[in-house]
């Protein structure tokens, strides 16, 4: 059924239409109508995940339509997913009607509005997963950024607008270059569509092949965000409303590494091999750094806000390492990341619903009144710092060894220094913990919190059954991907071979090292020992 995914994309579009003609008092109908919706998006979703065939044998692009959209300009409605883009879609519809149920008691004002931003985010989010012409992508991702601004700029906190103002500006700016380069592929490759854009790319000079990679990859920094391009991530997430800061780290900072991974590699491969490099680099600063900005914050909702530009370097750097465990540890800790962070933000917004603060000095020793949310929180924690047995073990071992193990000029020093975001990451995440929930009650507020409600237990538990799930049972989520995976690194593979024959001596940088080398690089000697 091709349709599918076309009905799952713009369902929430529609239900958002539907809402218009709801009286505005009715804020339960608003509430249950958009709660609604989004479940039926997520059913349907599901039949997406059922009907995929992971196969190597199977097509790269599947439940695929294309249909012409604005002839005259040769731009057309082209949609289909790969195993990404499938992971990402479902994330996106599983987070959603959670998103909403959380926001039953948190908004109060102008809640119709508020769902219908949230559902018409949806679509857009979706959309831009879906999407295989550069102008429809393009489109779904500048929509992006209208309904986000809102639920900002609204229903945000008290600098709402300064951080609104940032947040676009910063998007808007560095998306209008994608723009310009979409254009620049569409005189070259003759077409805006992406598999055309693709192969007709082949011919254009190494020189502009780097200017149009800076372009993409420039945009989709900003939205990872990048380390030095991340300083409005800390102020949107701080002034959002709750539903904003999960959506925002659950979803939207996933479009920057998608992007990456969709459009930056494998439309300009030449190119990223020549900036992986300075990316790698700056993905291990940006791991770092965000780890230490975590040690010295003293708001709850900023802490996580600095261990997502930590958490997204590692996403960064496994897609830099060019290896089947690199890549395939970025994608999953993209999902990773996206239930992790998202269950860290809908508790941190419990606890905000109580005492009206996210200060940690606030707080103290409320395990005993909240074992709940205690429990919770202590899970999701142990997932974020990558316990074995949680799902950030999986995305985070695949990329350091990956990337260990790649080809990558001074891989092991990038794996090494990586390897540091984690244990800074126990260090602040179980610093917060520690503050937040045990020691001596000295606040008389702290006293009388109310544990866990029967809605927000339905909230986050799904998310923590994700947490151990993928932990213990990763395969079901890896198997989607590695076709995606796969074709990615064989065309980075040529590309490298392309660049050698051009480039007589240059060495091999794709891939891992041949099991005897990786060996001899583990244990200094061994390779000299065996001739």
């Amino acid at each position: 059924m091709n349709n599918l995914l076309s009905i799952v994309v713009f369902l929430p579009l529609f239900g958002a239409l539907g809402l218009t003609f709801f009286p505005a008092a009715e804020a339960k109908q608003h509430r249950v109508v958009a709660l609604l919706v989004s479940l039926v998006a997520f059913a349907l979703s599901l039949g997406l995940w059922l009907g995929f065939d992971a196969s190597a044998a199977a097509p790269e692009f599947q439940f695929e339509i294309t249909a012409p959209w604005v002839p005259s300009l040769g731009i057309g409605y082209h949609v289909g997913i790969d195993g990404v883009a499938l992971l990402l879609i479902l994330l996106t519809t599983a987070l959603t009607p959670l998103v909403i149920l959380s926001t039953f008691t948190a908004v109060q004002d102008r809640v119709k509005e508020f769902m219908i931003a949230l559902l018409v985010l949806e679509t857009a989010m979706l959309g831009t997963f879906a999407a295989l012409d550069l102008v429809l992508f393009y489109v779904f991702w500048e929509a992006m950024l209208i309904p986000m601004y809102l639920l900002i700029g609204i229903w945000g906190s008290e600098n709402r607008l300064y951080a609104t103002v940032k947040f676009f500006i910063y998007t808007f700016v560095a998306s209008v270059l994608m723009l310009v380069a979409i254009l620049y592929v569409r005189a070259h490759a003759g077409s805006f569509d992406y598999l055309a854009a693709r192969e007709g790319l082949q011919g254009v000079t190494p020189s502009a092949q780097r200017w149009l990679f800076l372009a993409f990859a420039l945009a989709f920094a900003v939205k990872v965000p990048m380390f030095p391009l991340h300083t409005w991530l800390p102020d949107a997430h701080t002034e959002a409303p709750t539903a904003g800061s999960v959506i925002l780290a659950g979803v939207l900072l996933k479009m920057g590494t998608f992007g990456f991974f969709r459009y930056a590699l494998p439309l300009f491969p030449e190119a990223a091999l020549h900036f992986r490099p300075v990316i790698a680099a700056l993905a291990v600063v940006g791991i770092v750094y965000g780890a230490l900005m975590c040690i010295v914050q003293q708001d709850m909702k900023r802490l996580v806000a600095y261990s997502s530009v930590s958490h997204l370097g590692f996403v960064m750097l496994g897609l830099m390492a060019l290896t089947a465990e690199g890549l395939t540890g970025g994608v999953y800790q993209m999902l990773n990341h996206g239930v992790s962070t998202g269950a860290l933000f809908l508790l941190v917004g419990m606890l905000y619903e109580r005492r009206h603060t996210r200060l940690i000095a606030e707080y103290g020793g409320i395990a005993k009144q909240v074992p709940w949310i205690a429990t919770a929180f202590v899970v999701v924690t142990l997932s974020s710092i990558g316990l074995p047995g949680t799902n950030g073990f999986v995305g985070e071992f695949l990329i350091l060894s990956g990337t260990w193990l790649g080809k990558l000029r001074h891989a092991p020093w990038y794996a090494g220094v990586g390897a540091t975001g984690v244990i800074l990451g126990a260090v602040y995440m179980l610093w917060m913990v520690e503050k937040v929930f045990f020691g001596r009650i000295d606040k008389p507020a702290n006293r009388v919190l109310a544990d866990l409600t029967g809605r927000e237990a339905v909230v986050i538990a799904p998310l923590i059954l994700l947490i151990v799930v993928m932990g213990l049972a990763p395969q079901p989520f890896l198997d989607p991907a590695k076709p995606a995976v796969d074709r990615l690194l064989a065309r980075f593979q040529a590309a490298d071979q392309k660049l050698q024959t051009e480039q007589p001596g240059r060495p091999p940088s794709v891939g891992t090292e041949s099991p005897g080398l990786a060996a001899a690089v583990a244990a200094p000697g061994a390779e000299g020992n065996a001739r």
